[in-house]
């Protein structure tokens, strides 16, 4: 019993990714570069919207439940919003992956970029890949230690960072780095950076490739959006069969150098056809390209290519140009439907009003019966200022008599309310007795409330309840 349970675990064997130069490691490195330059800088841009607001571009102020994007700034009630651009982010991924495989995996996953910047780390202190794993067979010594406590202590200072950048998004960037250095932030803070350090060093230092492999779902989700006409990286079979030396003549275009899983950060062979573990972050591609012109023959042997094309090329045809595998109705649904929604959301952004107006009846009592027999109804409104300036704010009420109308039991006049706040008011509108709303069950009622400011107006309708309604 123990030797079968013992074969169905296999410990983790280290691998160490050569260095390797193309086009596609460059773009790797511009998104790396680009990716953690938006990560750890955007909480320090300022944004100026007025006194009395924050000047943070991008902050998730979950005290005041607002959320900030430069001019933008989404309430609670307006959190379609957030449930919008989660939708375009998964037809996004969807669109991507149809068309060109797993190149959110390979180029801007977070677990991707952390992983390349620790193992750009890894190869500055201990070396390229022969060095590392010299040094992991190598008994503990002195230098092996001094090695990897420093290997250890960046990737710690990276995590660190990493954790920090991410709370800088829930406050005011300047005042809660200040707060933490002189330790008056709040223990969540502190616990948040903990947690997020740890993580980040873990899994992008020792975990890595076990993270894609065993902790994300993605690579089992991929097979449902990829068919015969994605791009994604594949190795020629049909040029590169059989293996062999470059002197053997009934050798083909493969010399097995291994230089394609030397480079992998999967440690898989791309030579065995399409893989879960494969991301497609497309260094195999760079790494056989390198060879091929080396020994002078043509490039592409490790290639993006589409399934569909394989038996065309195989017969001595050109493959079908990438547009046409870009461009099919799958990814063109896609697309359509993911602009539509964006579309959608942009609009309901340039329309939505700088002012809002709800009311909720008080309803114990639904009604009131004064001395003079008139009767009163009690209502709770909430004006809803969104312009980073005080406004002053008359309301009304319309229906089919004359209302009288008072604000917490004072006539009406006009109440301010804050710079991007939400004023809670109790309003009272009163029916005389000789009118018909007074003793009808419910008659209609319509509040407006209007910035006195530009003459903006919101308008909401409820009912009055008159000694009707209780008969």
């Amino acid at each position: 019993m123990n030797d079968t349970a013992d074969s169905l675990y296999a410990a983790r064997e280290p691998i160490f990714p050569r260095r390797v130069y193309g086009k596609f490691r460059n773009l790797k490195w511009a998104i790396l570069v680009v990716t953690l330059g938006v990560y750890y800088l955007t909480p320090w841009i300022r944004w100026d919207r007025g006194p009395n607001l924050p000047d943070q571009a991008v902050l998730v102020d979950l005290a005041g439940r607002r959320f900030y994007f430069f001019w933008i700034e989404i309430w609670p009630h307006e959190f379609y919003f957030v449930a919008g651009l989660l939708i375009m982010a998964g037809l996004g991924l969807f669109l991507f992956t149809s068309a060109l495989g797993r190149v959110w995996c390979g180029y801007t996953c977070p677990q991707t970029v952390w992983t390349d910047l620790f193992i750009l780390v890894e190869r500055w202190i201990e070396g390229d890949r022969n060095a590392r794993i010299k040094l992991h067979r190598a008994a503990w010594s002195l230098r092996k230690a001094r090695l990897r406590l420093t290997k250890w202590t960046v990737w710690a200072l990276i995590g660190l960072a990493t954790g920090g950048a991410w709370v800088f998004y829930f406050a005011d960037a300047p005042t809660l780095a200040r707060d933490l250095v002189t330790l008056q932030a709040a223990p969540v803070a502190y616990g948040t950076i903990a947690v997020l350090t740890a993580t980040t060093f873990i899994f992008g230092g020792f975990m890595r490739e076990q993270v894609c492999i065993y902790m994300c779902p993605w690579p089992r989700i991929q097979g449902a959006m990829m068919d015969n006409d994605t791009l994604t990286v594949g190795y020629r079979d049909w040029r590169g069969e059989p293996r062999g030396k470059k002197s053997d003549p009934n050798a083909a275009d493969c010399v097995d150098c291994n230089a394609c899983v030397a480079v992998c950060p999967m440690g898989i062979d791309i030579r065995n056809g399409q893989q879960m573990e494969c991301i497609t972050c497309a260094l195999c591609i760079d790494a056989c390209d390198d060879v091929m012109g080396k020994l002078g023959r043509e490039r592409g042997l490790i290639d993006y290519l589409a399934p569909s094309d394989a038996p065309r090329e195989q017969a001595g045809e050109k493959p079908r140009p990438n547009w046409q595998h870009v461009l099919r109705p799958r990814t063109v649904l896609y697309t359509a439907i993911w602009t539509l929604i964006g579309a959608a959301m942009i609009y309901a952004l340039f329309i939505r009003p700088e002012i809002e107006l709800t009311v909720a009846p008080i309803r114990n009592p639904t009604y009131v019966t004064l001395a003079d027999g008139s009767v009163r109804n009690t209502y709770e409104l909430r004006l809803r200022n969104k312009h980073g300036t005080e406004r002053m704010f008359g309301v009304h009420a319309s229906g089919d008599i004359m209302w009288v109308l008072a604000l917490e039991g004072s006539p009406y006049h006009a109440v301010p309310v804050p710079a991007d706040e939400t004023l809670r008011l109790r309003v009272y509108v009163t029916a005389p007795r000789a009118s018909g709303s007074a003793t009808a069950s419910e008659t209609p009622l319509r509040f407006w409330v209007e910035d006195l400011a530009n003459g903006e107006r919101a308008s909401k309708d409820t009912v009055f309840n008159g000694t009707g309604a209780g008969s």
